[in-house]
């Protein structure tokens, strides 16, 4: 008996024959590195290891390479494991390196491709330097000699170790860190900067999943790694390596928090290296390491999320401002079935909520929610074009973009003296320049008090979201405002557009209804290639240009259409979007 436990051995999450822990429950490994950049196992071992040791799936995330991709997919087929196509980038954050893994990325989009190239390039320059460094030294080492070394990788400062440790200039690849290779030494080279930000993008373009890889390593205080997190979510980051192979129990619980707080998918792994990290395994790590799978499912789905984004007068709602029995079946079925629902409109986020009551969707949705939270997709609203986003089924704000009051007194100030109405928005009613047929006009459609006022510091307590311009002949006398809006100093804080002929709207350059889709879906960990996005007016181009699929009404204007990548045979009297919706989401959400 005591021969079998010396050579067969219970661990937690597996079992331990000879000096190999094998996995015996679902687990996974989303970070994993082979011969390709710095590993010292081929891709096609990787997947046999992986298989030897019950995994049951891993992420092959070469630094700044997908050289390794094909090979290990192909060999992988037929095998009880699943491969993700992935990739571990270096970025420079504040003078460090941030490391960011791309996960299920299309490791073939062309885009993807030309940008690795420009990256790959920054590596081979930053090597070339890093030679004469060390050449400097008394090393007899050139960058051709590396490569001839350690064929069909990409070179990184592991491999320098390697040289310097085979050529007896140290007696330890630590040793060759502290005198040579290191940040701190006097041979390290900086790369050109490459933000984090930049290779966000990049893998979300590329269909992939980007994740803040072992952010505990990198020495920062709890204060500046939130910082980094929330600009990081802010830029489109969508996952953050709550597992890790150095982890202690703190660290976890430290990193989990970050992930909740800031919405944030749970991923993790080993940092396997093979020999080239003494100790550390595939899947366990230095022995305490289990990634389960949930994990993997979730990212799952948060990559196949659909979301519509649909502008409301004259696209969703029929001129009479109301959705047929038809029109409210196709919405709730789109969100039953996963998809995300977006009331994108120039509105007030009350005078939203008002039509999504009429809607009457609502209740039913959450009540779908109840039964399975994991399935159904939400409501959400962009209000005044952009500059508010906000959660319908909590109630809450996710993000607001307001106009400064300097800012909106000049456009109150210039609209005076020229003879234009013009009006802003307090939280409970309209600040109207004056007691005119405009603002009768407007106030039929949108239910809201208003008062008539000028001197906006009096008349707001804080900084309203958008500035309304209105001429009921037509768009004439707006289209030289905007002109001349755009000539002065207020062209480089506000951004204008026509909602129809007769508004013309001031928000924030950072609203708008193209940003407030790609602030939202970062915020909810959708994908921009996965939005569909309706409209009919000129303020609806950006919101079209940023989505995966930009779709145009039958009645939309023609400068819409020229920019739409679909055109609905039915117009908003006749369910256009239920149109949108059986083309771009029904079955493919059925499908999925």
């Amino acid at each position: 008996m005591q021969g079998i436990t010396s050579a067969f051995s219970l661990y937690q999450d597996g079992i331990r024959i000879g000096k190999e822990l094998v996995i015996t429950m679902g687990a996974i490994d989303l970070h994993v590195h082979s011969i390709r950049s710095d590993g010292s196992m081929t891709p096609s071992a990787l997947v046999d290891y992986a298989v030897r040791k019950g995994l049951k799936a891993i992420a092959l995330t070469d630094h700044d390479t997908v050289d390794g991709i094909d090979e290990i997919m192909e060999y992988a087929k037929g095998k009880p494991v699943e491969i993700i196509a992935g990739i571990e980038y270096s970025t420079e954050y504040n003078g460090r390196d941030v490391h960011i893994v791309g996960l299920f990325i299309d490791h073939k989009s062309p885009a993807f491709l030309a940008y690795l190239a420009r990256f790959l390039q920054s590596r081979t320059d930053r090597n070339h330097k890093l030679c004469a460094n060390l050449q400097s030294a008394g090393i007899d080492i050139t960058y051709e000699e590396l490569l001839r070394a350690y064929p069909n990788a990409v070179i990184t400062r592991a491999h320098y170790a390697s040289f310097l440790l085979e050529k007896g200039y140290v007696k330890s690849r630590d040793e060759a860190f502290e005198r040579y290779l290191g940040d701190h030494t006097p041979y390290f080279v900086h790369r050109e900067k490459i933000t984090p930000e930049e290779v966000i993008d990049v893998t979300r373009k590329a269909g992939g999943i980007p994740v803040l890889a072992h952010p505990m390593l990198y020495g920062l205080g709890s204060e500046q790694l939130e910082l980094l997190v929330k600009r990081l979510k802010a830029a489109g980051l969508m996952g953050i390596e709550t597992y890790y192979s150095t982890y202690c129990a703190a660290e976890e619980r430290k990193v989990r928090a970050l992930a909740k707080k800031y919405g944030l998918l749970e991923s993790g792994g080993s940092d396997f290296h093979g020999e080239n990290k003494s100790g550390l395994e595939l899947g366990t790590g230095y022995g305490r390491l289990r990634v389960p799978k949930k994990l993997l499912e979730k990212m799952k789905r948060a990559r196949s999320a659909k979301i519509l984004f649909t502008d409301l007068d004259n696209t969703l709602l029929t001129t009479q401002k109301t959705v047929s029995e038809t029109m409210r079946a196709k919405l709730l079925e789109l969100i039953q079935n996963g998809g995300s629902l977006v009331l994108a409109s120039g509105r007030p986020v009350k005078s939203i909520l008002e039509v999504l009551e009429t809607l009457d969707i609502k209740d039913a949705v959450l009540q779908m929610h109840k039964a399975d939270s994991d399935t159904a997709g939400g409501i959400y609203a962009t209000a005044y074009n952009g500059a508010v986003l906000y959660d319908c089924l909590a109630d809450k704000f996710i993000a607001q973009y307001s106009v400064s009051i300097d800012a909106a007194q000049q456009l109150f100030d210039k609209a005076r003296e020229r003879g234009i109405h013009i009006q802003t928005y307090a939280d409970t009613h309209v600040v109207s320049i004056a007691d005119d047929e405009a603002i009768r006009y407007y106030t039929q459609f949108i239910h809201m008090p208003y008062v008539v006022g000028s001197h906006l510091e009096t008349e707001l307590s804080k900084e309203p979201f958008k500035v309304l311009t209105i001429d009921l002949n037509g768009r004439e006398q707006l289209e030289r405002f905007r002109a001349e809006i755009e000539a002065s100093s207020l062209g480089a804080e506000l951004t204008c557009a026509f909602s129809n002929n007769y508004y013309l709207e001031f928000f924030n350059k950072n609203a708008g209804k193209g940003n407030a889709l790609v602030n939202l879906c970062r915020a909810l960990n959708i994908l921009e290639k996965n939005a569909v996005a309706a409209g009919d007016e000129e303020n609806d181009i950006s919101m079209i240009e940023a989505a995966g699929i930009g779709v145009a009404m039958a009645n939309a204007t023609p400068r819409l259409k020229e920019c739409a990548d679909y055109i609905t045979e039915h117009d908003n009297d006749h369910d256009g979007i239920a149109e949108v919706i059986d083309k771009f989401f029904t079955n493919v959400l059925r499908e999925e």
